[in-house]
Order: C-alpha cells, then structure tokens, then sequence
C-alpha cells in the first residue's frame, strides 16, 4: 500500500516527525485521521504524492531526536503525555487567555479584532482540565494496571471528547482568521497568535497520541 493510500492516523503513527508536515499542510491527523493521506489531500486542493513524497523521505531519514512512540510502553507514554501535553496545556491556557481579553479591551472596535476568542479559551480550558481529570484519576491508572482491554468505555468517552476538543479548534480558527495575524497587530496580539499557534499544534498532536497509539494499543492488548 502507498503511503498517499494509508490514513492519517496511521502515517502519523508510522512516522515520527510526520505530524510536523501535516501541520504544514494544515491537515488533521487527529480527529480527521481515518481518512486517507489521498482524500484529505483532495479534499483541500493539495498534491497527495508530493506529500507523500515528503513523508518517504522523512521515513527513510528520521529527523534526529525523534521519538516513536508507537514502540514506547504504556507506561511511557503515558508519563509523557502527561508531562508534555496536561502539564503545557494548563499552563497554556490561562496566559492566552489573559492575553485575548486585553487585545479584546483595547482594540475591540477593530473589525477583525477576535471577539468572544477569550470566553472561548476560558470554555476550552474547563473542558480540557475535566477531560484531563478523567484521563489521570480513571483511565490512565487502569492502562498503566494492564487493565486496557477492560477500558473500553472510558476509551469511547475519551475519544468522544476528544472529537469535542477538534471542533473548538475548528471554532478557535473561524474566530481568528485561521490564527492569521491582521495588519498593524500590536505585540499582545502578536504574542497571543503565536501562543495559540503552538496550542493548536501541541493538542492535536497529543488527541494522536491518544487516539492512534495509546488507546489502539491499550484495546488490543
């Protein structure tokens, strides 16, 4: 099977570094990774085999320091997803947050200044703290105990959530222009777009981790 005929999902859980190209492209990995490299390409006027070409190429020489997880043990990922993704997101939040309300304040008479994006980060980060609760109080403990198998309906709510979190993304870029800084933007602004740039990318990147390789390996174990 060529790589432009795999899902998303699996190239990114095939290849490390992959989901870096993906972002490139704007393609979602995530909670749009079960539809093939070909199709999502179609789908946004893009070239499958020159991306495919990209990601042959990364597969034959793998960038240095990056990490498969997909041969990780349960155990692994899991304290990396907690310590790269759970611990960043709780920092994240809250400073974006702040940051859009005082770019709300001040040049709320623009028409491209992004109301409602502070309310929307404030509803984002009550949503992720409850899911991420969940994930270290219930399902990661019986992941870690071997108990995987028996997970399958923390597993469905989880990926149910997880689908919730990509539409806030999805929210997230319709209130922002797609993250697309205006004109004359002052540094608060600027500060927060890159803050949210680096959000966007690190929760898709760890609903992946989940979905495609913790929670897939943990129901089949």
């Amino acid at each position: 099977m060529t790589l432009q005929d795999q899902t998303l999902g699996q190239l990114a859980r095939q290849i490390p570094g992959a989901t870096h190209i993906f972002h490139e492209f704007d393609l979602d990995f995530c909670c749009g990774g079960k539809i093939t490299l070909r199709e999502a390409a179609q789908q946004k006027g893009l070239e499958a085999d020159a991306i495919g070409a990209r990601l042959a190429a990364l597969k034959a020489e793998r960038e240095p320091g990056d990490r498969d997880w997909g041969t990780a043990s349960p155990s692994e990922l899991i304290d990396h997803i907690l310590v790269r993704f759970h611990d960043r997101h709780r920092e994240q939040l809250p400073e974006l947050a702040r940051l859009a309300r005082r770019v709300e304040t001040v040049h709320g008479d623009r028409p491209d200044c992004p109301a409602g994006l502070a309310d929307h980060l404030d509803a984002m980060r009550q949503e992720l703290e409850s899911h991420m609760q969940k994930e270290e109080q219930v399902l990661f403990p019986m992941i870690k105990g071997g108990m995987g198998p028996m997970a399958g309906g923390p597993i469905q709510v989880m990926r149910m959530e997880h689908d919730g979190h990509g539409e806030a993304l999805q929210h997230l870029a319709e209130l922002t222009n797609n993250i697309t800084l205006p004109q004359g933007a002052c540094n608060t602004w600027r500060a927060l777009y890159v803050g949210l740039r680096a959000l966007r990318e690190d929760l898709m990147e760890h609903i992946h981790l989940e979905n495609n390789i913790l929670f897939e390996n943990a129901e089949h174990a």
